[in-house]
């Protein structure tokens, strides 16, 4: 048996983005390390983690491509699925978040618009699909 367990994020700082993501999407904190370099949240059926930049070096000694906002997004996104996309966009954005697209509707009826977190991961908002 396989199951998709978590996604770790590389992070400047583990703590600010643990506290962001509780803040915006109202996700409970599972744990954090004391040296605060790799902390979880309870998002449901799935884990959102974060490794500091650090830690991942130690992972990965040949290096790995770090999110900023100053570069393009990485074409992977976290998709969260709200009743009121605007709502959640303008939180996220008082957060710090950076808008990249306002909430349009798709053909297929889904609001979807998109954000980066503080450290330039994408981030979908949408409602759900329904079929």
């Amino acid at each position: 048996m396989v199951k998709f367990g978590y996604t770790i994020l590389y992070v400047e700082d583990v703590e600010k983005t643990i506290t962001f993501y509780e803040n915006a999407f109202g996700f409970s904190r599972k744990f954090i390390t004391p040296e605060n370099d790799y902390g979880e949240l309870s998002t449901g059926e799935t884990t959102i983690s974060f490794a500091s930049k650090n830690l991942a070096s130690q992972n990965l000694p040949e290096g790995f491509i770090e999110s900023s906002l100053e570069d393009k997004p990485f074409a992977i996104e976290l998709g969260f699925i709200t009743d009121d996309v605007g709502e959640l966009v303008q939180k996220t954005t008082s957060l710090g978040a950076v808008l990249v697209t306002e909430p349009k509707q798709k053909p297929w009826g889904q609001i979807v618009a998109y954000v980066r977190d503080l450290n330039g991961f994408l981030i979908e908002i949408c409602t759900a699909v329904h079929e």
